[in-house]
């Protein structure tokens, strides 16, 4: 097929893909521990019944042990060319708050040529992006072609990490496409080159045996909150700065964004200030960040007047790429246990993580998709961090090291991803899908 030929195809299908992504959607496929596991299972059958439709030899759901099934589906390569793997996820974050949202976080809904609703963009668009790509070429591949879509990344991704760690001659591929990023902007064509790994654990502390009342007790008796609080305050210096001994400041060779678009798109107050020191890019996309981002406390609506006896926080830690994760949670634990207060103990329960990657120098498929990246928008790509975390990425690099692995999607840094309001941009998906059909043209044909 030629360029062109390609383009109009499609373009041609996008008003079909835009449906199907907003029936998938939906579907509230959350799959943490305590939500319901019936809507995971659909999502998964919608997958493979969307990949059923794009010619593929063959498809199927495969179970993954501990965790929701992956959906699999291959096609033979022509002789002489290349195979490529083509990544993404079902899952999608929990909706959090439902009144943060301006429309129901599983009824999507169009807003001025976007999608908004939870998934639309992480990771949806990732799996409606290849489905366009390949139906665009009606079952006559230009390359030998794989397709995982995963079912449990934002909670559980390592499972999958076992699943290829076991099957390797699975997913073995010369190329790998993982549709799970996106641009800085909209339009403004990139690829992601590195990305931060990811430990998160839980921290407990106990100071009593049951809550006592705050009158009679308080100002003697010890409050776990309070402990907490304190706790966590130490993991930052005055600035911001991470101050756990062992996770120093990172340094991104590259640009980063410019802080008033980091500001707009993070939608920082005025007259807040951003936190931590170095560039943007370094504090981003090369060095460790830790976010409180749970907490287990009485709320404020349903607040007696009492002394707390146990309090937990979810704490998560992103790793610069060439850090491990293991080692940086257990640094983030040790320095909690220490800071804790009054002689309390601190246990760290419910640990993940997931390692980072950084991509070598461009290849022959990354040239192939530059030319098509430039094509698809207009713009030659260039190279960006994330400060994000794909746990499966660095798998498929140890197990498969001489694939390139190339990171670009229809996501963008103002598409809201784990927060309110979530988006997607309709022309991202359609330029992002293009590219990616160019690419498997020019690659097969190199």
């Amino acid at each position: 097929m030629t360029p062109d030929q390609i383009e109009n195809a499609v373009a041609a299908e996008m008003p079909r893909a835009v449906e199907e992504l907003t029936r998938l959607a939906a579907i509230p496929s959350v799959a943490f521990p305590g939500h319901p596991e019936e809507p995971v299972y659909a999502a998964a059958a919608m997958t493979e019944e969307l990949l059923r439709g794009t010619g593929l030899a063959q498809v199927r759901q495969i179970p993954v042990d501990g965790s929701f099934p992956a959906v699999y589906g291959e096609a033979p390569a022509p002789p002489g060319a290349p195979t490529v793997l083509l990544y993404a996820h079902y899952d999608v974050q929990p909706a959090g708050d439902p009144a943060l949202w301006r429309t129901p976080p599983f009824e999507p809904t169009f807003v001025d040529g976007a999608l908004y609703g939870r998934g639309v963009a992480d990771d949806k668009s990732g799996v409606l992006a290849h489905v366009l790509a390949l139906r665009s070429f009606q079952g006559r591949f230009p390359v030998g072609i794989k397709v995982i879509i995963e079912g449990q990344e934002e909670y559980a991704g390592e499972r999958l990490e076992e699943f290829v760690e076991r099957n390797p001659e699975l997913l073995r591929a010369d190329a790998i496409i993982v549709a799970d990023t996106g641009n800085p902007s909209v339009g403004d064509a990139t690829v992601t080159t590195s990305l931060r790994g990811m430990a998160a654990f839980t921290v407990e502390v106990r100071t009593l045996a049951e809550s006592v009342h705050s009158g009679s007790f308080g100002g003697a008796a010890p409050d776990a909150l309070a402990a907490l609080i304190r706790m966590l305050a130490s993991l930052h210096d005055e600035n911001g700065d991470v101050r756990v001994p062992g996770l120093p400041r990172g340094v991104f060779l590259g640009a980063g964004p410019a802080e008033e678009e980091f500001r707009a798109t993070a939608g920082v107050l005025d007259g807040v200030s951003l936190v931590g020191s170095g560039s943007l890019a370094d504090r981003l996309w090369a060095s460790y960040a830790i976010t409180v981002t749970g907490l287990d406390v009485p709320s404020v609506q349903g607040a007696i007047n009492a002394v707390q006896p146990v309090a937990r926080a979810r704490v998560t830690v992103r790793v610069p790429p060439s850090g491990d994760p293991k080692t940086a949670a257990n640094d983030v634990a040790e320095h909690l246990r220490h800071a804790a207060p009054w002689g309390v103990e601190a246990s760290v329960t419910d640990l993940v993580l997931g390692s980072g990657f950084q991509a070598d120098g461009g290849g022959r498929a990354r040239a192939a998709l530059d030319r098509a990246m430039e094509r698809a928008f207009g713009r030659a790509p260039r190279d960006i961090g994330s400060g994000g975390s794909i746990p499966l990425v660095a798998t498929l690099l140890k197990q498969y090291p001489a694939a390139e692995i190339l990171l670009f999607g229809a996501e963008d840094d103002g598409a809201a991803i784990h927060a309110p309001n979530e988006r997607l941009v309709i022309e991202e998906l359609r330029r992002a899908a293009t590219a990616e059909a160019l690419f498997l043209a020019d690659y097969g044909a190199i």
